[in-house]
C-alpha cells in the first residue's frame, strides 16, 4: 500500500464549483478498485490551495485509475480551475503511530 498527495492551487473564484464538483465525485473515486482512503484537506493559511490525500494498495490501481473515464473527467474539470500547476507525490509510509 502507498500514498498519493496531490497538491492543487485553485483560483479563488473557481473554488465553490471545485467543492461542489468533489462533492458529486469523491464516493466514485474511493470506491475505485484498490483505492483504501480519501481525504481532502485545505491550507490553514491560504485558502486557495488544498490537497487530497489517498491509499492505494498498489502502483497498478492507481495507474488504472489515472487512465480511467473517470479520471479523465475529474481532470478535465478541475484542471482549468488550477491558479498553478498542481504537484503530486507518490509515498510509502516508513512509521504510523495510531
Amino acid at each position: 500500500m502507498f500514498t498519493r498527495i496531490v497538491k492543487m492551487e485553485f483560483k479563488e473564484e473557481e473554488i465553490p464549483a471545485f467543492l461542489a464538483n468533489f462533492e458529486t465525485i469523491k464516493d466514485k473515486i474511493r470506491t475505485f478498485p484498490g483505492c483504501e482512503f480519501l481525504e481532502l484537506y485545505r491550507d490553514k493559511h491560504n485558502e486557495t490551495i488544498f490537497f487530497t490525500y489517498s491509499r492505494w494498495k498498489k502502483e497498478e490501481d492507481l495507474e488504472a485509475y489515472r487512465h480511467s473515464d473517470l479520471f479523465k473527467g475529474v481532470w478535465a474539470e478541475t484542471k482549468p480551475k488550477f491558479k498553478a500547476k498542481a504537484a503530486a507525490w507518490s509515498v510509502d509510509t516508513l512509521y504510523s503511530l495510531d
